[in-house]
């Protein structure tokens, strides 16, 4: 498909503005295997799916979502704008040991010794790791991991890639005030949850699952990211302290898979990044869901379910996702596991 690629090389570059964007897309695109009117009615349930993440993640009644956005359309005018011409001020630069780290770890002969130097190099980077290393979302024991190399040794080659990548994306998506204080912490979360579930399902598609864990990442940084160009969009022209739900809501829905693909773009990811990311967004039909289809739908309903917040019914979560009842239950116990240790360490602290 050099077509394809030769497309998304250029689709943010200064002098090719990308083509207009949907009025909205989804986050959530289950491929069409069925007949129209159970397609339709699998739109209707993931699109409740998203309006609930939205609800949850801007802390807002599901009324406040759909209120009028017409005093906001010239500041999304000027985000849509910046996203074409590749003028995010907002929009994370790619991390300087990034490059090297992927090839690293993309080499199985690749040492432990020299895979702890290459982390090491980069001091910001060796802090963040340990502290990821010893959340509750990676440590696979109450003992404490102490250093890089130990590290590696117990987390294990897949483990230590994942734990790189929640370490280069946590730093990104810290909140910065108080204002964003819960929307950071919430997609976190979900970020996290999405991303593990998008593995596992790799895994048992016997697919590549530190680079679907990472992709799986991509969406949340892609939602803060775009909230705090509306904010600096909105301080910019006097237009008010902070957007309003609604506007948040569309912005998000309307520019999260363009946005995903700008920081793969920029962070020259992996052509296959790209391509997970196209499929998500306009699978083909009769096209078998992807691990990142899938992970972000279960991801989602499981962080819903653990928050206490509106979410999928049982039913609907066989029907919509792609997985066996066997291989449903096997990550949902993950999934289950990893969002319940969050929370007794949030608890603790």
């Amino acid at each position: 498909m050099p077509g394809f690629f030769s497309w998304i090389s250029g689709l943010f570059n200064s002098t090719q503005p990308v083509p207009q964007a949907a009025s909205e897309t989804r986050l959530f695109n289950p491929s069409s295997t069925s007949q129209p009117s159970q397609s339709n009615d699998e739109g209707d349930i993931v699109g409740q799916l998203e309006d609930h993440l939205f609800s949850w993640l801007l802390d807002v009644e599901p009324a406040r979502l759909h209120a009028s956005t017409d005093s906001g359309e010239k500041e999304l005018a000027e985000l849509k704008r910046r996203l074409q011409m590749n003028e995010m001020e907002e929009l994370p630069r790619k991390p300087g040991s990034l490059p090297m780290l992927m090839r690293a770890l993309s080499n199985e002969a690749t040492e432990r010794k020299e895979l702890t130097r290459i982390i090491l190099s980069d001091p910001s980077l060796t802090d963040q790791l340990l502290q990821v290393a010893n959340s509750p979302y990676f440590r696979p024991s109450e003992h404490v991991i102490e250093s890089v190399d130990q590290a590696v040794f117990v987390l294990g080659v897949d483990g230590i890639r994942n734990v790189i990548a929640a370490a280069v994306m946590r730093p990104m998506m810290a909140a910065r005030n108080s204002r964003e204080a819960l929307f950071a912490q919430r997609s976190w979360r979900w970020g996290l949850t999405c991303a593990r579930a998008a593995e596992m399902i790799a895994k048992i598609h016997r697919d590549d699952t530190s680079a679907h864990f990472m992709v799986g990442l991509l969406p949340a940084l892609a939602y803060i990211t775009i909230r705090r160009e509306l904010g600096r969009i909105y301080r910019t022209r006097g237009s008010g302290s902070e957007p309003e739900p609604a506007l948040l809501r569309l912005a998000l829905a309307r520019y999260q898979w363009a946005t995903c693909q700008l920081l793969a773009n920029v962070w020259n990811l992996p052509p296959k990044y790209h391509a997970w990311l196209l499929s998500a967004e306009r699978p083909a039909p009769r096209q078998a869901h992807s691990a990142l289809t899938d992970g972000l739908l279960l991801g989602t309903r499981e962080v819903l379910r653990h928050a206490r917040q509106r979410n999928l019914s049982e039913e609907n979560l066989i029907r919509i996702v792609h997985l066996s009842p066997e291989q449903l239950g096997r990550v949902r116990t993950v999934l289950l596991r990893m969002l319940q240790e969050g929370k007794s360490s949030q608890v603790r602290t």
